[in-house]
């Protein structure tokens, strides 16, 4: 069920960093609180192989982010102590060793079930009542969602196990959603920053396919 346009779920959720600390997050007051836009990506499963590749391109991204005002958490459904043996684990042996950001510990698997992107199957799912039977090895796709400094949702996108993320992808959309924010322009197709955008109206659109 898509949340583009609604305000993210309003739950605290056990998290890890790189010092050990266990803490309570809720990404909504993240942004809120913070007056900061949040990107949170959720990958399937520590100790694995696609993901420890999208945390360091993550973190290899933060300062980037920052500067956008944005802040970087992630997410899966493992425990905070399996988060940091693997923030405790050398790059070259297939760990997030110097990973900074907050990573979300949803082991309880209440959050990523409100968003709707585990991956169950029908005998761990019952559909009325939207509760998950059997925690088991369930986990999450790659998904991912841009909130606005308001809490709002201004992008969801969602991978499936093999494919990972191209973080440029959504600096460019950050870029794109605060040039939204400030010019009050929209942004066409193949955006970035610098390039013309367009007025949201029928002569906006013909300037712009004119020109381009």
């Amino acid at each position: 069920m898509a949340i583009v346009g609604k305000k993210f779920p309003n739950l605290n959720v056990d998290a890890m960093n790189e010092m050990g600390d266990t803490f309570k997050v809720n990404v909504l007051e993240e942004a809120i609180n913070n007056k900061k836009k949040v990107i949170l990506f959720w990958y399937p499963k520590d100790f694995t192989y696609v993901c420890p590749t999208e945390l360091h391109a993550f973190e290899a991204a933060k300062a980037d982010f920052e500067k956008r005002n944005t802040i970087v958490i992630g997410a899966s459904c493992d425990t905070p102590e399996v988060h940091f043996a693997w923030l405790s684990t050398p790059k070259d042996n297939g760990g997030i060793e110097g990973v900074t950001y907050p990573i979300l510990a949803d082991s309880n698997r209440n959050l990523a079930s409100t968003l709707g992107i585990l991956d169950i199957s029908d005998e761990t799912y019952n559909e009325e009542t939207g509760v998950v039977l059997v925690e088991g090895d369930n986990v999450t796709y790659r998904a991912t969602y841009i909130i606005d400094e308001e809490g709002t949702v201004v992008h969801e996108s969602i991978n499936d196990m093999p494919l990972g993320r191209n973080i440029a992808e959504f600096l460019r959309l950050v870029d794109a959603y605060t040039h939204v924010q400030e010019k009050g322009e929209v942004c066409p197709a193949n955006w970035e920053e610098g390039k013309d955008a367009m007025k949201e109206n029928a002569k906006g659109a013909k300037d712009y396919l004119t020109n381009h």
